[in-house]
C-alpha cells in the first residue's frame, strides 16, 4: 500500500509536470497525502500497515546518516558560510515571532472591539 501510494503520487506529479512544466511538488509527499486521504476515507488501518509503519519508524534514524556525511564532507564550506547563515536564521526567526505576536495582538484587540 505504501509503495502504491508513492507510485500514484509520483504519477500525479509527473502528469502535473507534463501539463504545467513549472509545476513543482515532491511525488512522495503527494503519495503521503493520498495515503492520508485513503486512511481518512476507510477510518481504520489496513492489516499490516501498523506493523510496517512501526518497523519503518524503528529504522528512521538511518535517514540522518547522509546528512552527517554531508556535514563531514563539506565541513570547510560550513565553517566558511555557517556564521552568516546562522545569523540570518536567528534574525529571520526573531522577526517572524515578532510579526506573529503583533498580528495576534492586533487581531485580539479587534475581536474585543478595541482599535488597533
Amino acid at each position: 500500500m505504501l509503495i502504491a501510494c508513492q507510485l500514484a503520487g509520483e504519477t500525479l506529479v509527473s502528469i502535473g509536470r507534463l501539463l504545467a512544466p513549472s509545476f513543482v511538488f515532491p511525488g512522495p509527499v503527494a503519495g503521503m497525502l493520498l495515503l492520508l486521504a485513503f486512511l481518512g476515507w476507510r477510518r481504520r488501518l489496513p492489516i499490516g500497515l501498523d506493523a510496517m509503519a512501526t518497523g519503518l519508524i524503528g529504522i528512521l534514524s538511518l535517514l540522518f546518516v547522509p546528512s552527517a556525511v554531508g556535514i563531514v564532507q563539506y565541513g570547510g564550506l560550513i565553517l566558511e558560510w555557517g556564521p552568516p547563515l546562522l545569523l540570518a536564521l536567528v534574525v529571520s526567526t526573531v522577526l517572524t515571532l515578532l510579526v506573529t505576536v503583533g498580528t495576534y495582538l492586533a487581531l485580539a484587540r479587534l475581536s474585543n472591539g478595541e482599535k488597533p
